[in-house]
């Protein structure tokens, strides 16, 4: 691997064990074996850095999103099984102990004093529900149209914030798949009521 590689890999190990605000450019630097003058020449910024590695961070979690299936989620896609089945997933990575997740409650919880990582984050947000229409919807990224994204984009981005929020908060109390998707269902129900 070469500095670039080595900051990144570096980052997120520090990102998972001090958090966004607690990571120091020497943190880094020391986790990666390599030279502050090449978290500049590389990334530009530690906090350019930090995002980059939030995001490789999350894409790792991406295969887990599809389950453990062969040939990844099983069920029909746009179904109430297939939210369930996804939310499934989703959940299983918030579940553990120091589950990477709650680096986005630093970040929405602290986006004023990082304000470049919080902006470079934003900036990858619509990438980020494009993934997740994608995902539940079981078409390739680059067919979900913009006007989906500003519907079911940011729902699903809305949910997975709350779930998020719910589980570093009260993960007792936090709903799991089946209850989600119960709730969608009476949401449903009581929408299309006559």
């Amino acid at each position: 691997m070469g500095h670039r590689e080595d900051l990144l890999e570096g980052a997120k190990r520090c990102l998972l064990a001090k958090g966004f605000v607690r990571t120091t450019a020497r943190d880094i630097v020391k986790e990666s074996g390599t030279n502050l003058a090449s978290i500049g020449y590389h990334y530009g910024s530690k906090d350019a850095l930090l995002a980059e590695a939030y995001l490789s961070l999350v894409g790792d979690l991406s295969d887990a999103f599809e389950g453990e299936a062969a040939d990844g989620i099983e069920a029909e896609p746009g179904s109430i099984e297939r939210f369930r089945e996804v939310w499934s997933n989703i959940i299983g990575t918030m579940r553990g102990p120091g589950s990477m997740w709650r680096l986005s409650m630093e970040i929405v919880a602290m986006g004023d004093q990082l304000p470049a990582v919080r902006d470079h984050l934003a900036a990858q947000q619509r990438d980020a529900e494009r993934a997740l229409v994608a995902l539940f919807m079981g078409v390739p990224q680059e067919d979900v149209a913009d006007e989906t994204l500003d519907t079911l984009g940011r729902f699903y981005t809305t949910l997975m914030t709350g779930l998020i929020a719910q589980w570093n908060f009260d993960p007792e109390r936090a709903p799991d798949a089946g209850a989600l998707t119960e709730g969608l269902c009476r949401v449903i129900e009581a929408a299309t009521r006559k």
